[in-house]
């Protein structure tokens, strides 16, 4: 379990690493993502390890990964280029 920790939070942190390079102008701070992205991923290797139970290292670290994805895509805001509309109701 402690190795599939460390790896998770290490996934955790190249998948925040990745949406603070692609997406740097629709994401609060660095600090913010880097956190939210290590310990999105170090529940989701918790949460998987408990539905899965011991000896499915693979499927805990995909499952910490998704996990920490969708958490990441939570922070991102909308563009500032989008259209908005005033309705008349």
């Amino acid at each position: 379990m402690l190795l599939e920790s460390l790896g998770s939070v290490l996934l955790g942190l190249a998948l925040s690493w990745a949406a603070v390079r692609h997406f740097a102008d629709r994401l609060p701070s660095r600090g913010a993502v880097f956190t939210t992205g290590a310990l999105g991923a170090l529940f989701g290797a918790y949460v998987t390890h408990v539905a899965l139970g011991p000896g499915h290292t693979l499927a805990t670290l995909l499952g910490s990964m998704t996990i920490g994805a969708v958490l990441l895509s939570l922070l991102i805001r909308p563009s500032t280029r989008r259209l908005r509309r005033a309705f008349p109701f």
